[in-house]
């Protein structure tokens, strides 16, 4: 292929089960192959090293997101959805929805949720403590506390909102290749689809929250009328997944990094340093794809126009040209500087909320729980682009 005689070669399936079970030897192998590494299997090029991936992410007028954030290219091929008014959009496209979002979602009109939050969290730890200290922390935490507070958030009804998580995963499998996992979910494609479009109408919303504003802000002229419902469908396609995987990594990290958790129990406003340093730690949203808008160079390597370029950022954020000692989980870190959520204008413009529901949720659990532990090996879900999780089975010792 062109541009491609000088990179080193990888023919490493990154999306085989293997790779997306435990990828940091992969990761490894990126980072050590090179800045650009040319992956055969997809005729791609990779980006693994926090340098070159901060830079890219940074560099929207020459890594566009507009053909596409996963392996598909939007120029040439279609997709069972209409491309995300945010994620999947460059300038100009992507300014009224991002300007509209960011407002609605800063932190200082977040904080009337806050205590309402606060006290949600404080009622869910109640409940999980009441049993006998043995529970699953993936179901019974890291997804319950989202999907009962986010949803609420948005003015969701009460009714479907188990549709929510199957939807995300469909959508963030998506961005890989048409393999097992794509074609598992493809049964419910349309059903999903149509439940989730339904919830973006006006009229499906209540008139507290974040869906209004958005469609107020259509009838301000900030936003059109066509646009509202796929902002309002962003928010329920990136919302939740990302927040519930990274709620779980923080509960993983707690419960294999005991000092850490005694650490964050000793020092309550650590809660969002712990949720930071857990995204860069496990990634929730290991890779991105971007499209070179002409010939490029990168270290030295000059990447042809409309080529797709893999962004490892799981790669990226333990790289330890960057981080010292990037393996470990450490309260002590400053994390700030990961790729977690991305960089530059397509950076995700619900951080605030997804560190808020941490928070919450975190410093309620550190005042009633003196230790958690494993009490078995935690599963995995497979995902094309998520560091998911299936269980997290763990004891917790409370408070006297």
């Amino acid at each position: 292929m062109p541009g491609t005689a000088a990179l080193p070669v990888c023919d490493i399936d990154v999306f085989s089960p293997a790779a997306l079970e435990n990828p940091e030897e992969l990761h490894r192998v990126l980072r050590a192959a090179g800045p650009v590494v040319y992956l055969s299997r997809y005729d791609v090029r990779a980006l693994a090293r926090h340098e070159e991936v901060h830079a890219a992410l940074a560099d929207w007028q020459h890594f566009e997101s507009g053909s596409g954030v996963g392996l598909a290219n939007f120029r040439h091929e279609e997709s069972w959805r209409p491309p995300s008014v945010l994620l999947e959009a460059d300038p100009p496209r992507h300014d009224a929805p991002r300007r509209v979002l960011r407002d609605i979602l800063a932190p200082s009109a977040l904080r009337v949720l806050r205590a309402a939050w606060q006290r949600a969290a404080e009622e869910l730890v109640e409940q999980v403590l009441a049993g006998e200290g043995t529970f699953d922390a993936f179901t019974e935490l890291a997804c319950a506390f989202p999907l009962r507070v986010f949803p609420d958030a948005v003015g969701l009804g009460p009714d479907g909102r188990e549709n929510l998580l199957p939807y995300g995963n469909m959508a963030f499998n998506s961005f890989g290749p048409v393999n097992d996992l794509v074609t598992a979910d493809s049964h419910r494609v349309a059903e999903l689809s149509a439940w989730v479009n339904a919830q973006c109408a006006r009229e499906a919303l209540t008139d507290d929250g974040f869906g209004a504003r958005i469609w107020a802000a259509a009838d301000r002229g900030d936003l059109t009328r066509a646009q509202a419902p796929l902002v309002v469908r962003s928010l329920l396609t990136a919302g939740v997944d990302t927040t519930v995987h990274g709620l779980a990594a923080c509960l993983y990290a707690f419960a294999t990094h005991p000092e850490q958790w005694q650490r964050l129990r000793e020092r309550p406003e650590l809660a969002r340093v712990a949720f930071d340093e857990a995204v860069r730690w496990q990634s929730p949203v290991q890779t991105f794809f971007r499209t070179a808008t002409t010939d490029v160079t990168i270290a030295g390597a000059v990447v042809p126009e409309g080529t797709k370029i893999l962004m490892f950022l799981g790669a990226a954020n333990r790289d330890p040209d960057r981080w010292d000692d990037p393996d470990r989980f450490d309260l002590a870190r400053d994390p700030s500087g990961h790729v977690g959520f991305g960089m530059g204008i397509h950076q995700c413009v619900g951080q605030h909320v997804a560190r808020l529901e941490a928070e919450t949720l975190l410093t309620a659990l550190a005042a009633r729980v003196e230790h958690i532990e494993l009490t078995a090996t935690p599963r995995r879900h497979l995902n094309n682009t998520l560091r998911s999780w299936a269980s997290l089975p763990v004891r917790v010792h409370r408070t006297r």
